[in-house]
């Protein structure tokens, strides 16, 4: 794929909960279209505090960054947006997203919610899409399934879990990753609406308020 100079990149902001599998989905996105021969989209690869997880690559899952390093690019200007988040450092630098967009090549942010609101305030092009958790119960039980968290950790994820749900309502999509090929293609789908401009549609499709309101109706059924 050929970047593409007769148009400007998009910046996706994909956010969701903890444990909702948002890079999964990112990455799988990205993939999928590749193998399509889509206009191209890049993974924007977040800076981090946070310890390396068994498996992941320095510079592909995360840039793995001292505190003090992280601080001195914070105190350069060097993020679009960074946040704290289970006591860990994120953020995504201008970089990142500004050489492959003005090269017409769209970019996937995956990130937490409190970067997300500095993002809209900074980025009048981006468009945000949240992925929920079927229910409340898979989400915990992805969380326990992943095994990198004690169980107090999941008990404060599932908390900040609840608030950041409320924030999806200000969204321009929400897809509700309940099977995940259905979920890929969908957020595929919204990609390629937002390049081609025919979005009354897909908004109306997937608009935030319903499925939030169908979340809680779930919840409301499980007590």
């Amino acid at each position: 794929m050929k970047p593409r100079p007769d148009r400007r990149g998009i910046p996706f902001v994909v956010a969701a909960a903890s444990g909702t599998g948002k890079t999964t989905v990112c990455r799988h996105a990205i993939g999928r279209n590749r193998e399509r021969g889509g206009s191209p989209i890049e993974f924007s690869v977040s800076h981090t505090t946070r310890p390396r997880r068994s498996g992941e690559v320095d510079g592909v899952d995360y840039h793995f960054v001292s505190l003090e390093e992280f601080q001195r690019l914070v105190a350069t200007d060097a993020f679009l947006e960074s946040a704290l988040y289970n006591e860990n450092h994120y953020g995504t630098s201008w970089r990142s997203i500004e050489e492959p967009l003005a090269d017409g090549i769209d970019v996937l942010l995956e990130i937490e919610i409190q970067g997300a609101s500095q993002v809209r305030a900074r980025r009048g092009d981006a468009r945000f899409l949240f992925l929920l958790p079927p229910s409340m119960a898979a989400l915990a039980e992805r969380l326990r399934a992943r095994g990198t968290d004690a169980p107090e950790q999941i008990a404060r994820r599932l908390q900040w879990a609840n608030r950041e749900l409320e924030a999806a309502a200000g969204f321009d999509y929400a897809v509700v990753n309940d099977d995940f090929d259905r979920c890929v293609e969908q957020v595929l789908e919204i990609i390629e609406g937002e390049r081609s401009g025919g979005v009354e549609g897909l908004r109306r499709r997937f608009a935030p308020g319903p499925a939030l309101e169908a979340l809680t109706a779930a919840e409301a059924r499980a007590r």
